[in-house]
């Protein structure tokens, strides 16, 4: 029998990267724990018998009332969790409909160019990681 301590516990979530025309990057201020109050990439955890594709299409049209195509993976980030630590598999996304509104988990949602992201209260390290992936909004 194989023990996984908590520690080792990986939870996996997704999270969108998504740029408007304009360069703006979307995010979604955090309704709840961990996060609450800060701004961040759409997305969350990965349901049981669930892909990334469909469980980013499901989270960012609960989070931000967009429907999305899921690109390419550009990284995997880790963040601390409660028990053990949520891996965050993010994907570039493209808008394919909808109208911007915040929901579920979200209690705001925007479109951020450079100086707005300059004055948003960031989960920690996402400034740094969209900076080293090349995914910073222009303006």
């Amino acid at each position: 029998m194989i023990v996984t301590a908590e520690r080792d516990l990986r939870i996996r979530c997704v999270g969108g990267i998504v740029h408007d025309s304009n360069g703006r990057l979307l995010l979604v201020r955090r309704r709840n724990p961990p996060g609450e109050g800060l701004w961040s990439l759409p997305g969350g955890r990965v349901e049981s018998g669930e892909s990334d594709e469909t469980a980013i299409m499901r989270e960012l049209l609960e989070e931000t009332g967009l429907s999305v195509t899921v690109g390419p993976l550009i990284g995997i980030v880790t963040r601390p969790a409660p028990r053990g630590v949520f891996e965050i598999h993010d994907y570039v996304c493209q808008v394919r409909s909808g109208v911007l509104r915040p929901g579920d988990d979200a209690s705001d949602a925007c479109w951020a160019d450079a100086a707005i992201l300059a004055t948003l209260p960031l989960t920690e390290m996402l400034h740094h990681t969209l900076e080293g992936w090349g995914q910073l909004p222009r303006g």
